[in-house]
């Protein structure tokens, strides 16, 4: 099982670059760059690429409406290339709350919009010249709808693969089994080893029942806080508001996949009452009605038996990357943890 790690988000480019070097001799095999209305996800990836040799970079996510499809290529084909491919692109839609309250685009078709962007970073990594007649892309514009002097075009430089990997978070039944058919690479949030298949199960079925051959088995990455020690319960309170965040934040009454994620997860009660007092302004309460079961079951803290038997469950799940957040005051406790949670991974 690899283990990676996500970048805080308002961290400092140095900052990261020297602890990120320690987290690879300390055996971590993913760093994943976040982009939600920080500092840009691309530059920091490139600042790392020169400053690492084994790690592997990661965006986690570039936003699908931020950056054109062919943009979205050449950036990822970019980041392969500096970084001797290493690169895994990490795409998703994001929400309307970032990409039309912070880009002032329209936030729609989200499901569509992702397969067409892979199937023409696809074509731009075989260096096609590219034609693309898609339901939100037209690729070269058409003459009624441009100029008339656009033509098909391919990429200049040579790509180091003509396939990079491609990693989707994705959520809902539709865009989980279309993740399932067309991308290497799955990444849920909150996920929970024991139920996700009661939520996901027949989701990932059909979209694997379409899957190409040659994408291989579809990775799975999922995203657990970490905190490994005989004191580590102490850390349950601090991952507690961010579940509350997106459990009862997270959309309005009745349009909360997380919510109804957590519900499907066996806790429909729970998650009601977290949603009601986190929309009435009591996000302190709301945080504190987050069962300590469900915290536990969702991330990586308690002794090191005990973490290595929930290892041992998202292992059980199809977990192949715990892209892990560590509960950690210092780098140097980031580092340690990372050091434990390498050798109880194998």
């Amino acid at each position: 099982m690899d283990i990676g790690m996500m970048l805080d988000y308002s961290g400092g480019f140095r900052e990261a670059v020297a602890e990120v070097r320690e987290l690879e001799n300390a055996g971590l095999d993913v760093i994943v760059v976040p982009e939600a209305y920080s500092f840009d996800a691309v530059s920091q990836l490139g600042y790392l690429a020169a400053a690492t040799e084994r790690i592997r970079l990661a965006s986690g996510i570039l936003q699908i409406y931020t950056r054109t499809p062919t943009l979205t290529a050449m950036t990822a084909a970019g980041l392969d290339y500096v970084s001797d491919g290493r690169f895994i692109l990490g795409i998703g839609a994001s929400g309307p709350q970032v990409i039309e309250g912070f880009h002032g685009v329209r936030y729609d078709a989200p499901l569509g919009r992702i397969r067409e962007i892979v199937e023409i970073c696809r074509s731009v990594w075989l260096r096609e010249r590219l034609e693309h007649d898609g339901r939100h892309y037209r690729i070269p514009l058409p003459a009624d709808e441009g100029t008339g002097l656009g033509k098909p075009l391919k990429l200049i430089n040579q790509p180091v693969r003509d396939r990079i990997p491609i990693v989707i978070a994705a959520l809902g039944p539709q865009s989980v089994a279309q993740t399932a058919e067309i991308a290497e690479g799955w990444q849920p949030h909150l996920f929970h080893p024991e139920r996700a298949a009661r939520v996901w199960g027949d989701s990932l079925a059909k979209g694997r029942a379409k899957r190409s051959p040659e994408l291989g088995p579809l990775e799975i990455v999922a995203s657990p806080a970490l905190a490994i020690g005989e004191d580590a319960d102490a850390f349950l309170p601090l991952i507690k508001p961010h579940l509350a965040l997106y459990i009862g934040g997270m959309g309005a009454r009745g349009k909360n996949f997380y919510n109804d994620l957590v519900a499907g997860y066996g806790y429909e009660a729970e998650a009601a009452l977290i949603q009601d007092l986190y929309l009435d302004g009591r996000k302190d309460e709301a945080a504190a009605a987050v069962p300590d079961e469900l915290a536990r079951e969702l991330s990586l803290i308690g002794p090191a038996g005990y973490v290595a038997e929930r290892i041992a469950a998202f292992r059980e799940a199809g977990v192949t990357t715990l892209t892990v957040a560590p509960l950690a005051r210092t780098s140097a406790d980031r580092i340690q943890q990372i050091s434990e949670l390498r050798v109880l991974a194998g």
